[in-house]
């Protein structure tokens, strides 16, 4: 049997002498002895929590009131113990009931289980990462009831959530740089349901930094009829927050944009989503044509010239124009914010064409959208695209890949922008 001794821990042996692995096993050792389950309620991690949270609560009213609590010289402290209080916590490893430790006075203010305190960090940073990949509230309640046995209501994990709503704003609000070479606006559609369900879109603006990195200025909602006053407002709001250039705007034909850019950043070259053209192509064609079509429009967007490329597509409406005369109408209306691009170095078409740059970004989004279904209202919608844009990339492994390809196209823009880059590369 097992014997403790205030002096020599466990099993006579001096705790100094006692390594962690033997500990650990010890205590493992005893919950088998004692038939005791290690998780689950009432369990030894549940007990050992408990322990923990008593011990460090313990600890600190005896740094507040000043005396250990066998203290025989109580009655003349100015401030004493007084007593315990039960409370449950909701920890990694369940409900945990803990006896906080009170003082006469009521001024002792505990750090590790705060007043009105009902839930550890931990808890909370797991609603949030299971938010973020897109699980309902509903889905969450029933995840932490399964796996942790804890209970915890649907009103308590949107009390979580809505937490974020303060780091929202300051994010959306944080200064940025200077310059941006290139910055790309997608819209993502969302269903809000405001009186009944519709399709609403919540824009993303996602920049390439002078040092390679992704970075997502900002996200904003629409009612889908945006035009230059509502984009005037968002491009303000970014110069306002620091951005006084940007060198390549890459957007998918949304309306009024171009207008203001023009306004707000004169110079810069405003270039239809090469992507989002071919995607939108495909939309008008027979499945069994895909292939077929991608194969007839890639010597178009990879044409040396605006005139090499004018000469493809004359050829791709020869061969495709009578099947699908909308994909040809579709590139006939694109095509001045088309082929800006065509004039610039290889390494910079690279950079506009990518799929990677925004498609990772939307792919989250849109994953963590559908799970929802749909929204009450536009802030809920927000709430969820922020949680998903912060749970991107969180290796840091896509923002060292990004960086390592960014020479070639840095030397690039450099070269085609001159001068526009030099404040900002060092």
């Amino acid at each position: 049997m097992t014997t403790e001794h205030p002096d020599r821990g466990v099993a006579g042996v001096a705790p100094a002498e006692i390594s962690d692995d033997q500990l650990v096993a010890m205590l493992v050792d005893r919950a088998r002895g004692n038939d005791l389950k290690l998780a689950g309620a009432g369990g030894l991690l549940q007990q050992l929590t408990k322990r923990v949270l008593e011990s460090a609560l313990e600890g600190e009213i005896t740094d507040h009131v000043g005396f250990d609590k066998h203290d025989k010289a109580t009655n003349k402290r100015d401030n004493t113990r007084n007593g315990h209080r039960s409370k449950t916590v909701i920890t990694d490893v369940g409900p945990v009931e803990i006896r906080v430790p009170r003082d006469v006075a009521g001024s002792f203010e505990p750090q590790i289980v705060r007043k009105r305190q009902r839930r550890l960090t931990g808890v909370d940073e797991l609603v949030l990462s299971l938010s973020a990949k897109g699980l309902t509230h509903g889905e969450i309640a029933a995840h932490l009831a399964e796996v942790y046995g804890t209970e915890v209501s649907k009103q308590t994990i949107s009390t979580i959530t809505d937490k974020v709503m303060d780091g929202m704003a300051e994010w959306q609000n944080r200064p940025l740089d200077r310059v941006y070479p290139v910055l790309f606006i997608d819209a993502i559609n969302v269903k809000i349901r405001d009186g009944h369900v519709a399709n609403r879109p919540v824009y993303v603006a996602l920049a390439v930094t002078a040092e390679g990195h992704r970075d997502i200025l900002g996200i904003w909602a629409g009612d889908g009829g945006e035009g230059a006053k509502y984009w005037l407002h968002v491009l303000t709001e970014l110069k306002n927050r620091g951005v006084q250039d940007v060198l390549m705007l890459v957007c998918d034909g949304l309306k009024g944009l171009p207008d203001a850019v023009e306004t707000v950043w004169p110079k810069t070259v405003v270039q239809t989503c090469v992507v989002h053209l071919l995607r939108n192509s495909f939309k008008y064609a027979a499945r069994q044509d895909y292939e077929k079509i991608a194969r007839a429009l890639k010597p178009v967007y990879t044409a040396a010239t605006e005139d090499a490329a004018t000469e493809r597509f004359l050829e791709f409406s020869d061969a495709w124009g009578k099947k699908y005369p909308a994909i040809v109408k579709l590139w006939e209306n694109a095509w001045s914010e088309f082929v800006p691009f065509l004039a610039f170095d290889v390494e910079i078409r690279k950079v506009i064409c990518t799929t990677n740059a925004i498609e990772s970004v939307n792919a989250r989004i849109r994953k963590a959208v559908r799970a929802r279904g749909h929204f009450p209202n536009e802030t809920a919608a927000l709430k969820c695209v922020y949680m998903a844009l912060m749970s991107l990339d969180p290796t840091g492994a896509g923002r060292r890949r990004w960086t390592m390809r960014w020479k070639a196209p840095l030397n690039a823009f450099q070269t085609a922008f001159e001068g526009r880059l030099d404040p900002v590369i060092h």
